[in-house]
């Protein structure tokens, strides 16, 4: 072991004439671990918050979206079939999306209603295969008229909204409708409630139902064409580039978005309030600094005999600056060190046991989504490190720059 460290490790564990740096130094240790904890933890959670939004959102949209300037894709088994042919693709089905008013017995709200086609291998509604889609979307039999009503899922706020559940009947109101000798005259058109769907995330739920691709189609009298294509892909992070090549293969008039630019500024809301905390939080860290200054500057006063006769035989202003500053960095390292493990077991504790309950018609989800991830664990430890080293640096040059002559004169 060089000099330097076994003299720094030496001060470490040399019982003080007073306890009061100690004691500073006993707070200084705390002061890293609870901020260190604290980053952990809350990093932790708005990561988990951020894959939780992902997988919402990517649970009811596609990866990727193509659509046409002209409106109606209507030449879409053609543009399936190039589709597919991409490695990367995993599936392609078509929809018809469109708006409407939405009119049950005691309430009546707009809506985003989506028209899917559960045939289409890769048609994915919140975990549903095709065949349990084909059957909550199958028409529903009236026997007392002979009739065959279309079948709609709305999400559950909307549901709750318009006081509906299933088996109930809603009334569907479409600009899309007819010239009568009184003037244009709004389309309406009965469904058969066949389901609830809960997505998790309230601007879908609030908002969206999902209708047979075929209803769609004769709302917006389309024939038999689709708005858009979804496609999912195997790598979800690589959907920008994808789409832009998808973009340029296809050309004009067909367009494409990716999945991070259709929720562009909620991530980014997300990203910067993750940035906000980190920032916030990491003011801990450096309170902690300070104290370890402190101690070192204190440290410094107390050794100043020391210092000179090291200085005296021998010891270079190198070796000096050395000492200090092995002494905070073991006081931020261990700080450090406590603090990841204490937050590390935090993050194992909300995850696995869930004892945080959130109110869930306050916020999205409601226990705490917590995601650890090594990243983010290893620029927390890092930022630790360098605070702590950065307030070594005043007291390790005060130290250094110590006249031996003048600090042994009244020796």
């Amino acid at each position: 072991m060089a000099f330097e460290y076994f003299i720094g490790s030496r001060y470490l564990k040399s019982r003080q004439k007073t306890g009061f740096i100690s004691f500073i130094t006993v707070l200084s240790i705390a002061g890293v671990t609870v901020g260190v904890m604290a980053l952990i933890i809350v990093i932790a959670v708005m990561t988990g918050a951020e894959s939780y939004f992902k997988n919402k959102i990517l649970g009811v949209e596609p990866h990727i979206v193509v659509r046409n300037y002209d409106g109606a894709i209507s030449d879409y088994p053609d543009v399936l079939g190039k589709l597919k042919q991409r490695a990367q693709v995993e599936s392609a089905v078509p929809f018809v999306e469109t708006q409407g008013m939405l009119r049950s017995g005691s309430g009546m709200s707009g809506a985003v209603l989506r028209g899917i086609a559960p045939e289409y291998e890769g048609t994915d509604v919140m975990g549903l295969s095709e065949s349990e889609l084909a059957e909550k979307l199958a028409p529903a039999e009236i026997p007392d008229k002979d009739l065959r009503m279309p079948s709609i899922i709305p999400g559950k706020n909307l549901a709750q909204n318009l006081g509906v559940k299933k088996g109930d009947t809603l009334y569907l109101i479409s600009p899309r409708g007819m010239m009568t000798p009184g003037g244009h005259m709004p389309g309406m058109k009965r469904f058969h409630v066949s389901g609830v769907f809960t997505s998790g995330f309230y601007e879908y739920d609030a908002s969206l139902a999902y209708i047979r691709m075929d209803s769609a189609q004769q709302l917006l009298k389309i024939g038999d064409a689709a708005t858009g294509i979804g496609i999912r892909i195997s790598d979800m992070y690589r959907a920008d580039s994808l789409a832009q090549g998808i973009s340029k293969d296809l050309g004009f008039p067909y367009w494409t978005m990716d999945w991070m630019e259709m929720n562009r500024n909620f991530f980014s809301a997300l990203e910067l309030e993750k940035t906000a905390m980190f920032v916030i939080l990491t003011l801990i860290i450096l309170v902690a600094a300070f104290n370890i200054a402190s101690t070192l500057i204190m440290m410094v006063m107390s050794k100043t005999r020391d210092i000179a006769i090291l200085k005296a035989m021998g010891a270079t202003t190198r070796s000096i600056r050395k000492i200090f500053v092995f002494e905070g960095l073991v006081i931020g390292g261990i700080g450090t060190a406590a603090g990841t493990v204490l937050g590390l077991a935090g993050c194992f504790l909300l995850k696995h046991y869930q004892f945080v309950e959130l109110p869930g018609d306050v916020y999205y989800f409601t226990t705490l989504p917590v995601e650890v991830n090594g990243v983010d664990i290893a620029v927390i430890v890092a930022a630790a490190l360098v605070i702590c080293f950065l307030a070594t640096l005043y007291p390790a040059r005060k130290a250094s720059r110590l006249n031996p002559v003048e600090a042994l004169r009244y020796e």
